[in-house]
């Protein structure tokens, strides 16, 4: 869809811009504009024209990997889509709770859990010697106060999220396995504890990751939004109003549109990585895209055979 509304955008602009390039040529031949001023508004006619030809190759490509996403053919294949991104929302969600939220959801981390549950059935383990929490979540607030700190403005803003907390926790537990034990029978539920550790690690530091990336391209799309493109219409009307009342000549009213064509093209790409990041942070709560076990730089607490009091 970001690749659609860039076409778009870039064929209107490039409408606008042969237009001012055939107006320069003929102003040219009568002496009115200098060569210079020629050549400057040429060539961005000609620079908008490539960016064009890129944007349609890059909308052929991500139609292309969409239909692949999608597993279509035939018929399937000429779907319609919308022509704009959707508006941004009006805030972006505040959520504190994010790594236990993707503990707690997170396909990898049930995954290793059920291994390591059937390992403890396999080897027919009973009574843990203790456990270790890999998350706690205890007497939870109705409200969470936060401050997010705007990553472009650096400004700190306050939040307030509402929320019913319940108690929770994901334990691993720890076998003492005796002399009686087998070295195979360690190395086993070894593996399968390690490997829920650092899925556990992984997990919440992809959490984490994604949820600033999300506040950040939410800071970033706004920003654009409420100011950068309000302000260069402004620039671009008052341009205009001094050009119709002959206090200015043309130049630096095409300076200002090749300006507010950067910036429109700018809040596009901005607006995409924005639901980008957002879908990238859902993807990470639920699994798909932490790395996995082998990754890790090491769990919380890391069991190995021939170790001890079950550590």
């Amino acid at each position: 869809v970001a690749s659609r509304q860039m076409t778009g955008f870039l064929q209107q602009a490039n409408v606008n811009a042969r237009t001012v390039s055939q107006l320069f040529k003929k102003l040219g031949e009568t002496g009115a504009v200098n060569k210079l001023d020629q050549a400057r508004e040429h060539v961005f006619y000609a620079e908008l024209a490539a960016q064009l030809g890129k944007a349609r190759m890059d909308r052929t490509a991500d139609h292309e990997r969409l239909i692949r996403a999608l597993g279509l053919w035939g018929k399937q294949t000429s779907m319609r889509l919308p022509s704009t991104l959707p508006a941004l929302p009006k805030a972006a969600r505040n959520r504190p709770d994010v790594e236990r939220e993707a503990v707690l959801r997170n396909i990898s981390i049930r995954m290793a859990k059920a291994e390591l549950n059937a390992t403890i059935l396999s080897l027919g383990l009973a009574n843990a010697t203790r456990f270790i929490s890999v998350l706690e979540l205890k007497g939870i607030s109705a409200y969470e106060s936060a401050r997010h700190v705007n990553s472009v403005t650096g400004a700190v803003e306050k939040e307030k999220t509402s929320w019913r907390g319940v108690e929770l926790e994901l334990q691993i537990p720890i076998f003492d396995f005796g002399q009686t034990r087998q070295r195979e029978a360690e190395e086993t539920y070894a593996r399968a504890f390690n490997l829920l550790a650092a899925q556990a690690v992984d997990v919440r530091s992809y959490a984490r990751e994604n949820h600033a990336r999300y506040r950040g391209a939410y800071d970033l799309a706004r920003h654009y939004q409420r100011h950068i493109l309000p302000l260069r219409k402004i620039i671009s009307d008052e341009s205009l109003l001094r050009y119709n009342a002959m206090i200015v000549d043309i130049m630096p009213v095409l300076a200002e549109a090749r300006q507010r064509v950067a910036s429109n093209m700018q809040a596009i790409n901005a607006r995409r990585d924005f639901w980008l990041a957002e879908a990238d942070l859902q993807s990470a709560i639920v699994g798909g895209g932490a790395g996995g076990a082998g990754e890790a730089a090491g769990g919380p607490v890391m069991v190995s055979a021939g170790a001890s009091g079950g550590h």
